[in-house]
């Protein structure tokens, strides 16, 4: 970022760009019978759209002013379809701060190329999370390795919710406690600072139904392991060691959880007798 000296000339050349760019269509404006010099909007248009006078925006445009009022950056915002990438960059542009209460994220889906990269992994068991561990997908072999994910709902589809409370989850590792206090860790590092519903009920009901986690929970531990050690068993092959990390995308907190097993090892005996099929899986149903 620039000396504050200069913001109010960047952000002069920030509206323009965005003003110029902005088809009149897009705001409702085509059909105005007038022949346009350039293909974007004039200040006269932003200037309505926003609400304010023609000669204030003129100055700002023209870095005549030392910056704006959070009332008018929102009306600019809006007149001029600004993502909120965009829109944050306006405010710190203006030396202000958006006030505004972060937007309550909608459903998360997995992102195409992790699901893409997800379905090309054979013999690695495999499972997208969200923020706060939802289970969003996996591959066949992470189904063999934990259970059928699909016949789980997805209201439930939760992996610290499943390591607590699903025993068939939670009888798969022989070190139980130590992942589980891991994840415990994850989520009370992903949580801090917010109060969004679905983490205070997640969190409400783990403390209410399992005194692990209630004890844990309060020991108020954060943990931003990416790495480590699995070992878990299975009904039909005994038990196992498996290598995990998890790989995050940086916009939208997403995570692929990879487990594998070194070549020629016991354990990767154990995955490929646990799936000989190698067809992928999407369970977005």
């Amino acid at each position: 970022m620039s000396s504050s000296s200069d913001r109010p000339m960047e952000l002069g050349a920030f509206l323009k760009a965005h003003r110029s760019s902005l088809p009149p269509a897009a705001v409702g404006l085509s059909g105005t019978g007038q022949a346009r010099r350039v293909p974007g909007l004039r200040r006269e248009e932003v200037a309505q759209l926003a609400m304010i006078s023609t000669d204030y925006y003129t100055r700002l445009e023209q870095g005549r002013l030392a910056g704006a009022s959070p009332a008018v950056l929102d009306a600019l915002a809006g007149a001029l379809r600004l993502g909120e990438d965009e829109r944050s960059y306006l405010y710190q542009l203006a030396g202000k701060v958006d006030e505004r209460p972060p937007k309550r994220p909608g459903a998360e889906r997995v992102r195409p190329q992790l699901q893409q990269l997800l379905d090309n992994l054979r013999d690695s068991p495999a499972i997208v999370l969200g923020r706060y561990l939802d289970i969003l997908a996996w591959n066949p072999l992470a189904a063999d390795v934990f259970r059928d994910f699909a016949q789980v709902p997805r209201r439930e589809r939760n992996f610290l919710r499943m390591l607590f409370l699903d025993p068939q989850i939670r009888g798969r590792y022989t070190d139980w406690p130590s992942i589980a206090r891991i994840c415990v860790g994850f989520v009370r590092a992903a949580a801090a600072g917010l109060s969004e519903p679905k983490i205070s009920s997640l969190i409400g009901d783990l403390s209410l139904r399992d005194p692990d986690f209630r004890t844990w929970w309060a020991e108020r531990h954060a943990s931003y392991q990416t790495a480590g050690t699995k070992n878990l068993t299975h009904p039909d092959t005994g038990p196992y060691t498996l290598d995990w990390q998890v790989l995050r995308t940086l916009d939208d907190h997403q995570m692929l959880m990879v487990m594998t097993a070194p070549p020629g090892s016991h354990s990767l005996d154990v995955l490929r007798r646990l799936d000989p099929q190698t067809t992928p899986t999407n369970p977005m149903a």
